[in-house]
C-alpha cells in the first residue's frame, strides 16, 4: 500500500487548509486511517483517526477544528483544518493499517509541511 499526501502550505493564523492522502489500495481493505504530525523538537502525535465503522477521535488540542473524512470511491482520506494556530505548525503524515491473518500492517505517507504564521 502506498500513500501520497498533499495539501500542505503556509497559512496565517485563523486560516484553513485541507490535506489529502491518496491510498493505492481500496479503502474497504483498510482498518484504520489517521493523520499524525511532528513539530520541530517534539514527538509525533496523533491528530485525527477514523476506523472502520466510522468512529473518529481527536485529541483535545484539535477537537472542533480538525475533521478527518474518507472517500471510499476515490481511495482518499482528507483532513480539513480550520482556525489554525501557530502551534499547529508541523509535518503532517497520513497513516493507514490493514488487518490480515491476525497481523497488523501499517503504512505511512511521506509527510506534508503545514506552517501557520502568527
Amino acid at each position: 500500500v502506498q500513500l501520497q499526501a498533499s495539501g500542505g502550505g503556509l497559512v496565517q493564523a485563523g486560516g484553513s487548509l485541507r490535506l489529502s492522502c491518496a491510498v493505492s489500495a481500496s479503502l474497504h481493505s483498510i482498518n484504520a486511517m489517521a493523520w499524525y504530525r511532528r513539530a520541530p523538537g517534539k514527538q509525533r502525535e496523533l491528530v485525527a483517526r477514523t476506523i472502520s465503522g466510522g468512529t473518529t477521535d481527536y485529541p483535545d488540542s484539535v477537537k472542533g477544528r480538525f475533521t478527518i473524512s474518507r472517500d471510499d470511491a476515490k481511495n482518499r482520506v482528507t483532513l480539513q483544518m480550520v482556525s489554525l494556530k501557530p502551534e499547529d505548525t508541523a509535518v503532517y503524515y497520513c497513516y493507514v493499517d490493514q488487518k490480515y491473518m491476525g497481523d497488523l500492517y501499517t503504512y505511512w505517507g511521506q509527510g506534508t509541511q503545514v506552517t501557520v504564521s502568527s
